[in-house]
């Protein structure tokens, strides 16, 4: 067991990596470093979190591992705060859903110290935000994806290894390019995709989602998603959302061909394809 394990941002992610850290016994301490001194009592008034901090040196001292929970777009002032703090025996790690520009950015703030951050990735979420949803279960029987630094010592990448796997999920290894695209079109792209048709829906007609079935409700959910994570998600794998974008946009002409030429025989060849596709996902 862990002695000490700090969550830089308890929000969902955050909340319930904590609170899986607790249910699993991986450490005696889990600490939460936030700015809003008033959630983070919350936090720990729901024992998700043991000690909080708004002193980010006060809440790392001591830590084992520090894991940056919050959005991407905050990680490079996040990492400037922490580098005059951290030894080289402290672990950093993330949970952030972009890796190429985190791993320039990590690069190029930590320096020599980059070695002691070994990005993380858990393909876990929900729609909702905020600890309060947060759940102990959420990376149980998950993927979760590391895409260590040529300079990471195979110690520290096993200590990340087998705190996810210590949760109940299952680790792969990829590089950050590989990362990126990849999740720029099972993540990324659905998310804009979601986002796009309910501001399509509300342009066309504010009231029409009285008549929205199940269907457009289990497409739409995402939607709900937290605008400032996603903001900053578009920003930092903007070149391969952009080109997913652009890909979607081609099969989406094609469709309208289709249905513009009244060709029944593509139409139904591009449905089938895909229900056949995505039954052998699920089934």
């Amino acid at each position: 067991m862990l002695n000490k394990i700090t969550i830089i941002g308890v929000g969902l992610i955050g909340g319930s990596l904590a609170k899986a850290i607790k249910a699993n016994k991986l450490a005696t301490v889990v600490c939460g470093y936030g700015r809003d001194q008033l959630r983070l009592e919350k936090a720990k008034k729901g024992n998700i979190i043991d000690e909080l901090s708004t002193n980010i040196g006060e809440a790392i001292k001591g830590a084992d591992i520090v894991v940056i929970a919050t959005p991407v777009g905050t990680f490079k002032q996040i990492l400037e705060d922490i580098e005059p703090l951290i030894s080289e025996q402290v672990i950093i790690s993330d949970v952030g859903s972009t890796k190429t520009n985190i791993v320039k950015i990590v690069n190029t703030v930590l320096k020599e110290k980059s070695k002691c951050f070994v990005p993380a990735h858990p393909i876990a979420g929900k729609e909702k935000s905020g600890f309060e949803v947060s759940v102990s279960d959420l990376f149980e029987d998950k993927k979760v994806i590391l895409t260590p630094l040529e300079n990471n010592a195979p110690e520290s990448i096993k200590v990340i290894h087998d705190m996810w796997t210590g949760l109940g999920s299952e680790v792969d290894y990829m590089s950050s390019e590989s990362h990126d695209e990849l999740l720029g079109m099972t993540s990324h792209l659905p998310h804009m995709l979601a986002f796009s048709l309910v501001n399509y829906l509300v342009s066309q007609n504010p009231t029409a989602s009285i008549y929205a079935g199940g269907g457009f409700k289990d497409f739409s959910r995402i939607a709900s998603g937290d605008a400032v994570m996603w903001r900053d998600i578009c920003l930092q794998n903007k070149d391969q959302i952009i080109n997913h974008i652009k890909g979607y946009q081609a099969t989406l002409n094609d469709l309208i061909d289709a249905i513009d030429e009244d060709n029944s025989e593509k139409l139904e060849t591009l449905f089938t394809t895909a229900k056949n596709t995505r039954d052998s996902w699920v089934g």
